[in-house]
């Protein structure tokens, strides 16, 4: 607009009605590039008369009022969601498509329209970092989360584990593999829907995985498809079990993955060497990527981690994995209860 330019609240209120009226006949309100556009739109038109005009807050509610009597059972007006189409408009000047730094010298294009209005909402409200939000958003369209699934990964800082864990794939695949899979690979993994106890065995936790498979390949990612536990395979005349075996449908590969509730110790990563050569001798096919393997322990050391995969010559991460500890009942019993939390309220 002309910042010389004057508008009146009514000539500036008809061109919103008319960029509403216009939206609808063309896309129904559905929620895709154009109503993402109207929004933006509107959000740009707010800003613009705020600072241009030094129209203050109450026109949000002015407007939200006057679009309820020009578009009679309307939805998607209210303040609120004014509110927020505003703070889109702030948050994303660059609108359709915003950059993004994924390393010093490599930047992408991502297209805000890739996810609904409503999973940029729930981003808006809880991350505060455009690069971390722009992540969210490259990853929600890519495994087509719900926002539910989003706001999960959210809570559990996905962008801080993503591709951190600790592996030889740099020395052990070629590019871009390389890179593909180390992306894949999170540190830590948390498996909030399983329980700690304080006596717990790597079988348990096992089952419990496998009782809770599509929790499981959730927390692992897109592409992991479960093949089995303690996965019998022998060498030698002899059988050794494997405690899980998957096949990752985008990286085309076997992924066999050790189990270990304890500290991680060098010889886990001789162990699993000799796995994954078994599972590229006796599963892997021509058409096959290498067989990568991941060792899920409750802890490590990071040097001694790096130090014991230099000398392997199958490809393997390290990453570590949460659980979720239960209670103590001599703590349960301290807790108050649902009925005398409410009895408090009333």
């Amino acid at each position: 607009m002309n910042p010389s330019k004057k508008i009146s609240y009514t000539s500036w209120f008809k061109q919103i009605s008319n960029q509403i009226s216009a939206a609808r006949t063309a896309t129904s309100i559905k929620v895709n590039t154009d109503l993402l556009q109207l929004y933006y739109d509107i959000g740009s038109s707010i800003l613009d008369v705020q600072e241009r005009l030094g129209w203050g807050s109450q026109i949000i509610d002015k407007l939200s009022q006057h679009i309820k009597n020009e578009f009679p059972g309307s939805t998607g007006f209210s303040v609120r969601n004014i509110k927020y189409m505003r703070a889109f408009a702030l948050a994303y000047p660059d609108f359709p498509t915003v950059q993004v730094s994924l390393a010093q010298s490599e930047f992408v294009q991502v297209r805000l329209a890739q996810i609904p209005w409503y999973h940029h909402i729930s981003l808006l409200a809880k991350v505060k970092s455009l690069d971390h939000r722009l992540f969210y958003i490259r990853e929600t369209e890519r495994n087509g989360w719900s926002r539910d699934t989003m706001l999960l990964h959210v809570k559990h800082k996905l962008h801080q584990r993503q591709g951190s864990a600790i592996t030889n794939f740099e020395q052990t695949l070629p590019e871009p593999q390389s890179e593909l899979v180390q992306q894949t690979i999170k540190d830590p993994y948390v498996f909030d829907f399983l329980t700690l106890t304080d006596d717990i065995k790597e079988k348990d936790i096992e089952n419990q995985l496998v009782e809770h498979v599509s929790k499981f390949l959730l927390e692992l990612g897109k592409g992991f498809a479960f093949l089995g536990k303690q996965y019998q395979i022998e060498v030698a005349n002899q059988d050794y079990y494997i405690d899980l075996l998957f096949y990752h449908t985008v990286l085309k590969c076997y992924v066999v993955i050790e189990l270990k509730n304890t500290k991680f110790i060098p010889e886990y990563a001789g162990k699993l060497n000799f796995y994954i050569s078994a599972i590229d001798d006796k599963l892997k096919q021509e058409s096959d990527n290498p067989s990568i393997g991941i060792i899920l322990c409750r802890d490590k050391n990071n040097v001694e981690v790096e130090f014991s995969l230099r000398g392997m010559s199958q490809p393997m991460g390290v990453s570590e994995f949460n659980l979720t500890e239960t209670i103590p009942d001599s703590l349960k019993s301290s807790l108050p209860t649902i009925e005398e939390i409410e009895n408090e309220l009333d």
